[in-house]
């Protein structure tokens, strides 16, 4: 028969199994919302940043979501700049997507300071449109980072991509790429400071993935992206027979961080 002692001892063997297992146990692949808010002039530009840095961002940092990133094109794209915004906002689950609003109505902090966005008039909207995308994490980065660049935010290239599939079943093709593949890895060994990548599950030009990487600027961009295409080991990767002709359409967009994005 077992004694007392004898018997702490198992439970305590059990916890600390039971603790390692949670320890060691990968994290919950995280979901994304990347929101492009589309405006029509400098005053709908500055009214949804009003909005972004003073009752947005700060809403969700007291629901525990830490990390928001804001974005805009950069100045030299004449075609984007002035015209999109982009957020984009990690979520726990897809369920967050669907309590976020109901919190934040509840919140009468973001009430207020959300005030000229939230109650503006139908005559003076704070913006054209926006478009929602929804993705969930690779597994083989199943959470976002933030970018370890230090250099000025004005300077920077976020550089977003997206990678769309003939179909369903080319797309994965290139998303086995990225994670049994080894793509990522490599974009990591060559310090591409990835902020995240992506399946998009529900967005306008599916099958396609998309993911952020970061840059001092875009001389380092560029000196980045022709280490890659030199490296030994992708130029071994892009003729393995398995991954040929799995994307249809490759969209590049540069993209700098505000002064207030949390990433």
């Amino acid at each position: 028969m077992f004694n007392s002692s004898k018997i702490s001892i198992l439970l305590s063997l059990a916890f600390l199994i039971i603790a390692s297992n949670a320890f060691s146990a990968p994290p919950k692949k995280e979901f994304y919302e990347i929101r492009i808010y589309q405006v029509k002039n400098a005053d709908q530009e500055s009214r949804v940043e009003k909005y972004l840095k003073e009752a947005y961002i700060p809403a969700l940092h007291r629901l525990g979501i830490k990390s928001v990133g804001v974005f805009k094109p950069v100045k030299s794209d004449t075609a984007a700049a002035g015209k999109l915004v982009y957020v984009l906002t990690p979520l726990k689950s897809l369920d967050q997507l669907y309590t976020l609003p109901k919190q934040l109505d509840k919140d009468a902090g973001y009430l207020a300071a959300g005030r000229d966005y939230i109650d503006a008039e139908y005559k003076n909207p704070p913006y054209s449109r926006f478009e929602s995308i929804i993705l969930q994490a690779f597994d083989q980065m199943p959470v976002h980072a933030k970018s370890k660049l230090d250099g000025p935010k004005s300077e920077r290239i976020y550089e977003l991509r997206s990678y769309e599939g003939h179909t369903e079943k080319i797309y994965r093709n290139k998303l086995k790429m990225f994670n049994a593949g080894g793509e990522i890895p490599l974009f990591e060994r060559l310090g591409f400071n990835a902020v995240f990548y992506g399946e998009v599950i529900a967005g306008s030009k599916m099958p396609n993935l998309m993911y952020m990487t970061t840059f001092a600027n875009k001389a380092d961009r560029d000196a980045h992206w022709k280490s890659f295409s030199d490296d030994a080991e992708w130029n071994k990767l892009k003729v393995n027979p398995e991954y040929q002709n799995n994307v249809s359409k490759n969209v590049q967009l540069f993209l700098y961080p505000t002064e207030y994005s949390d990433i």
